[in-house]
């Protein structure tokens, strides 16, 4: 057969996917930890009006290792020039965090560095080994411990998102690397207690704690301002053990008579930790617990709570200042929150709206202003009879 008669699919299956096997990327030779992902759909495409969407082009190869992606690879058929899909392989590198980003069309290769910019033709293609250690020169040995986790995926049944991915390596990358306070920024919507719960699966099956050493499972503690978003992280944690996880309530206080401390994951509201012991009296419930207890603790929309200088809330954070302490919100640095950058510093990973709208992971919306008659609304004599005094002095303006 000609050249110019391949098929895309005829350059895949007799040029390239030999040339990765022979690198150690599939089969009996392949590497452990390795994953070749084919025409994977990294972003559904934009939502346009309709219903529709502006589907983009799958990655036809992406190279992982350890759950990093390392390299992807855009596919030509071979009566075409092998560095003609550069473009589409730069856009899904810079998507995916990849370091390497390659063109070819199974006759010749073409690899773009882009931590560096380097371009140059190759051969033969990089061994998973040899790309692993490209992008991570020096040893690390949480790093690896790491990435040896795999994401837990309920069987197969999803798989995180690339921006949970990039968020998820990016907060552990930081913990390697002994930082002890982290800050994840995304857009709501976008899964960021999907990416908490992946950090603590990896810390817990890792065995990471503050001693750095692989001697027990971490205690973690997720903190958060209201209920329902307790509530639904130690829901959305159901894959730990059941006897991991403990949801710290008042009620549960009661039932014991003291804070629960036989767990590793424990989920509960600040309002709960403030208070005062038993019968309302004595120090906040917080004090129970040794300022080192927990190694880990996640505080959702931190924008909200105790990263503020003057918040009551902030003295719980203090208090457990030994611990990894990650951040995660939805607000951009702005002037009315600035102090929650100046705690948790600059994020590791921000994942925007924008991004989530051109993706295709969030809805596009328009802003559409309307002027209020609220502050003019009269309410009828029938309802105000039925108002409190103390409601209608509250409201005193809008009742005749």
């Amino acid at each position: 057969m000609s050249i110019h008669d391949e098929t895309e699919a005829d350059t895949r299956a007799t040029r390239i996917d030999p040339e990765l096997q022979k690198a150690g990327w599939e089969g009996v030779n392949a590497a452990a930890g390795t994953k070749v992902s084919r025409e994977e759909m990294l972003w559904p495409g934009r939502i346009l009006s309709g219903g529709k969407r502006k589907a983009p082009k799958p990655a036809d190869y992406v190279l992982r290792v350890n759950g990093h992606v390392l390299g992807v690879i855009e596919a030509k058929k071979a009566g075409k020039g092998y560095t003609s899909g550069v473009g589409q392989a730069k856009d899904y590198a810079l998507r995916t965090n990849a370091r390497y980003a390659y063109s070819t069309n199974g006759i010749g290769w073409y690899e773009i560095d882009m931590l560096t910019g380097a371009e140059r033709d190759i051969d033969p293609f990089p061994t998973p080994d040899e790309l692993w250690s490209r992008c991570f020169p020096s040893e690390d040995p949480w790093r690896d411990r790491f990435a040896a986790v795999p994401f837990e995926t309920g069987g197969g049944k999803w798989e995180p998102r690339y921006y949970q991915a990039r968020a998820v390596n990016a907060a552990l990358e930081a913990i390697a690397e002994k930082k002890d306070r982290l800050l994840l920024t995304l857009a709501t919507g976008t899964g960021k207690t999907s990416i908490a719960f992946q950090i603590a699966w990896k810390l817990f099956e890792a065995k990471w704690s503050l001693s750095y050493e692989p001697a027990r499972r971490p205690r973690i503690l997720f903190l958060a301002d209201r209920n329902i978003l307790a509530d639904q992280a130690y829901n959305s944690f159901s894959a730990f053990p059941s006897d991991a996880l403990s949801r710290i309530s008042p009620d549960e206080i009661r039932k014991k008579g003291k804070m629960p401390k036989n767990a590793s994951v424990f989920f509960t509201i600040f309002q709960t930790f403030m208070t005062e012991g038993k019968d309302g009296e004595g120090e906040a419930n917080y004090y129970d617990y040794e300022p080192d207890f927990f190694d880990f603790i996640i505080i959702d929309e931190c924008h909200r709570g105790g990263a503020k200088d003057e918040s009551n809330w902030r003295g719980i954070l203090e208090y457990f200042s030994p611990a990894v302490q990650l951040g995660l919100t939805a607000t951009p640095k702005r002037k009315h929150n600035a102090d929650t950058y100046s705690y948790f510093g600059e994020p590791v990973y921000t994942y925007a709206l924008k991004e989530g709208i051109e993706d295709g992971f969030l809805t596009p919306f328009k802003v559409r202003q309307m002027a209020s008659t609220i502050d003019t609304y009269v309410y009828p004599r029938a309802v105000v009879e039925r108002i409190s005094q103390e409601d209608r002095e509250l409201f005193s303006g809008h009742f005749p």
